[in-house]
Formats: structure tokens, C-alpha cells, sequence
């Protein structure tokens, strides 16, 4: 994400929203990531308000509202129905579900914590009572132990032999360490320490952590480290993994290679994903009976413990599958259930 784009954006909101996108990233230090996706909610956000205000048919095209002339007096007019009202559209019209909408409330929230704890610009806060929608409760999906080193062998046997080092690398990364995909393209060489022990990660809030690396980790970043510092033309480049251009690899791009990979192993119909194997490390982990939740925690670079608890709901699975595996499973009914049961048929 760079800084530009969020200026482009930013360009086309009100003054407000803009000086609200200078205050994250200056004073809060939020990411540019962040920021961006405040201010794509924003506008989704006012181009709603104006069209419902003016009487526009919210399924027209609203791309074309000029945003930029709504001054604090029309700001200080939203009240929390309308808030309300634009959740239900996010919804029913366009389809968002909870996390979306939550994303969506979120950025009103900030927005309008700023213009009144931070700014003092409004007396009253319209989303201040407004609850985030209820998360629905499942299960993370992840790749199996055997889908895993299928995904791996892949690579392996099919991947492009100028990339095979550094995609064999990513995916290496992805399923031991539980990182992030933006904290993977955000991997500098100097953030490896010297031994290839450990790598410091930039996660949300820009919060540095170290994660360990095990043998695995460190075979495949050897290997791919052997192959880059050979090309001369990236040699000067801080990033770890590059573009075919030299460049640090993009999002988009890793997502690519990954749905890439995954058709060559036979598992693109199982909509995993990118995001899917950090779900698959941790899961490996907790499954091991080896890794602790509160350790898990830190390794994912979870804020609270309940948000890696979801993982523990994983081993009611293993749980179910060890009391049908018991050979008594088979054995339904006590001897006096049993000649009730049989008298029943006989008769």
C-alpha cells in the first residue's frame, strides 16, 4: 500500500475524512493498509448518506458523487439510525457479512471518536451505542498434515524452476510460523538474525514480534537465499522475497502463487487460501499437544487469548473421533435393553 493511493483517496472525501486519515497515520501510527480500508468504508459510508438524502436509487451507480463539499454541519446531522440503516444496506444490498459490516462500523467509530474526543469538532457521537454485529461462531478452515506436504510437494515437482526456491520458501513460512500475509511481504533480510534462528514480523498496529524458526524454515530459506544472491540485479533490494521485476513481492502476487500451487496439488475446490495456511499452522500446532494456547497466542500475534481460543475448539474433533474409535462403541445396549429389543422384534 502506498502512501499515494491513500492521498488519491483521500481526495475524494470530505475535509473531515481527511484530516481524520492524517491524524491515524501521523499521531496513531496505524498501517497504510489500515488507513486505506478506513477510508474505503468511509466513502461507501457517505456515498450512501448522500444518495438516500438526495433520493437516489442506492442500486445506480454512486461513483460519481462528489463527496468533497459535505462540510462538519452535514457530518453533525448523521444520527445513529442512519448508521443503523447503512449496516442494513451493507448487508441485504450488498451482500457484506459480519466481519465486513464490523469492518464498516469500526471506521464510522473512529471517524467519529476523533471528530469528538480528539478534535472536539461534534458534541455527540451517533455510533457510540451501536454494538459490533454478532460474529458467527465456526470453525477455522485449514489444510490437513497429508494436504500440507501435498502442497509443499508441489512446489517441489512443478513449480517454476526460476521461483521454486522462493515459493517452496513462502509456503514453508506460511505453514510452520503462523505469520500473516502482509507480515510475510513485509520480511527485510536484515529482519533474519544472523544464526537464521529467528525473523522479526511488523503485525497489525505496526507491533514488532520475533518468531522462531525451525529446521525446516531455515533449509528453505537457505536455499532460497543461495539462488536470490546469485541474480546481481536484486542483490541491493532490502526485501526478502522479490517479484520477477526485483521488486518486494505484493499481496496479490503471493496469493496468486498460492492458489497456484494448490490447483497443481489437486486442492483449489476446497476455497483454501493464503490466509488458510496460517489457520493450518496454528491448528498443527494445537493439535500436537505440544504448543500451549497461551504460546500460540504469541506465536500468531493474537491481542487476546480468546481470539487464539478458537483453535481449542478444533481438538472436540479429535475428541468425537477417539470415542467412536473405541471398540465398546460398537456395543449399544445393556443385556436387559438387549432382550427388550428382541422380544420387541419377535413380536
Amino acid at each position: 500500500m502506498a502512501s499515494y493511493e491513500i492521498k488519491e483517496l483521500a481526495a475524494e472525501l470530505p475535509p473531515a475524512a481527511r484530516e481524520f486519515a492524517a491524524y491515524k497515520t501521523a499521531i496513531e501510527n496505524c498501517s497504510k493498509k489500515t488507513v486505506f480500508e478506513y477510508l474505503l468504508d468511509l466513502r461507501t459510508f457517505f456515498r450512501y448518506l448522500f444518495a438516500s438524502r438526495a433520493g437516489i436509487p442506492l442500486d445506480s451507480d454512486l461513483t460519481e458523487l462528489d463527496l468533497r463539499g459535505l462540510d462538519l454541519e452535514w457530518i453533525r446531522t448523521i444520527s445513529t439510525t442512519e448508521i443503523y440503516e447503512f449496516l442494513m444496506y451493507a448487508g441485504d444490498e450488498r451482500g457484506n457479512e459480519w466481519s465486513a459490516k464490523a469492518r464498516k462500523l469500526s471506521a464510522i467509530k473512529a471517524f467519529f471518536r476523533y471528530l469528538t474526543v480528539k478534535r472536539g469538532l461534534l458534541e455527540t457521537n451517533p455510533a457510540i451505542t451501536i454494538d459490533s454485529p454478532k460474529r458467527r461462531s465456526t470453525l477455522p478452515k485449514y489444510l490437513s498434515l497429508e494436504e500440507s506436504v501435498s502442497l509443499l510437494d508441489a512446489v517441489s515437482e512443478n513449480g517454476d524452476a526460476r521461483h521454486r526456491e522462493r515459493d517452496f520458501a513462502i509456503l514453508t513460512l506460511f505453514l510452520n510460523c503462523g505469520m500473516r500475509l502482509s507480515e510475510l511481504v513485509g520480511i527485510d533480510i536484515t529482519d533474519i538474525d544472523n544464526e537464521m534462528r529467528s525473523v522479526k514480523v511488523t503485525g497489525k498496529g505496526s507491533k514488532e514480534r520475533i518468531i522462531y524458526l525451525n529446521d525446516a524454515c531455515r533449509d528453505a530459506l537457505t536455499a532460497y537465499l543461495r539462488t536470490r544472491l546469485e541474480d546481481d540485479t536484486v542483490r541491493t533490494s532490502p526485501a526478502l522475497f522479490l517479484s520477477q521485476r526485483g521488486k518486494r513481492i505484493s499481496p496479490k502476487t503471493v496469493q496468486w502463487l498460492v492458489y497456484k500451487h494448490l490447483r497443481e496439488a489437486g486442492l483449489e475446490y476446497k476455497g483454501y487460501s493464503a490466509h488458510k495456511l496460517r489457520h493450518t499452522a496454528a491448528t498443527l500446532m494445537y493439535q500436537s499437544g505440544q504448543v500451549d494456547v497461551r504460546v500460540l497466542k504469541d506465536i500468531l500475534g493474537h491481542e487476546q487469548l480468546n481470539t487464539t481460543q478458537i483453535y481449542t475448539h478444533l481438538s472436540d474433533r479429535n475428541m468425537q473421533s477417539a470415542m467412536n474409535a473405541n471398540p465398546l462403541a460398537a456395543h449399544r445396549a445393556s443385556p436387559a435393553a438387549q432382550k427388550e429389543k428382541e422380544k420387541e422384534e419377535n413380536d
